[in-house]
């Protein structure tokens, strides 16, 4: 039976931990708050999984309109994105294996949010955007990894356009629960900020 194990005996490159070019102030502050707790034998590749893991449970959650559980556990999972990031910077656990899951992992349950929430509550146009654009990140993406053999890790511009997608899925979950539609107005926008942010990503990155 294949196991996560025997991928990582074939692949061995792809986990060998690299050291980080640059830590952020934000990486040392949450290596402060957060990752000081987190025992040694925890690496930024298993909180990775988890958030892979964790998506469908949220999106069970989302999807029977459990909001008020449902709200929590997507800011939890979505938290997980900015400890694995800041936990390999400050760790020096860089690997191959990161640089292509993490941005997978933050697509998935994006994708999944966008797929219950953004066409049932807000303009149908914002959720073709968005899922479209993300298509194309994992299209270029696979295009560097398979034809020229480069890992495209996520740029500041990626950053800030998952940043503004967590907050505009936690926006409108808020609409939901507190029956706020005021709240889904406001999601709308911080999408459609988002696109722009992800659309500077995308040419920064030669598309």
């Amino acid at each position: 039976m294949f196991t996560f194990r025997k991928f990582v005996k074939m692949h061995p490159d792809f986990f060998c931990p690299l050291k980080a070019d640059h830590v952020f102030p934000h990486d040392r502050f949450l290596d402060w708050i957060f990752l000081r707790f987190f025992p040694k034998f925890v690496t930024p590749n298993q909180i990775t999984l988890f958030r892979i893991f964790a998506t469908p449970f949220v999106f069970v959650l989302t999807l029977f309109e459990h909001y008020q559980i449902g709200i929590i556990a997507f800011i939890l999972v979505a938290f997980t994105d900015a400890l694995d990031g800041s936990m390999a910077r400050t760790r020096d656990q860089i690997t191959e294996f990161g640089k292509i899951f993490d941005p997978l992992a933050d697509k998935l349950l994006i994708c999944s949010m966008v797929l219950i929430l953004v066409f049932r509550y807000l303009p149908p146009w914002l959720g073709f955007a968005i899922l479209g654009i993300e298509i194309l990140f994992i299209i270029s993406a696979t295009v560097a990894t398979t034809r020229f053999r480069t890992v495209k890790a996520a740029n500041r511009w990626g950053k800030i356009k998952m940043m503004l997608q967590v907050v505009a899925v936690g926006f409108t979950l808020m609409a939901l629960l507190l029956e706020f539609p005021y709240l889904l107005t406001v999601a709308a926008w911080i999408f459609g900020v988002s696109i722009g942010f992800a659309l500077i990503s995308l040419f920064s990155q030669g598309i």
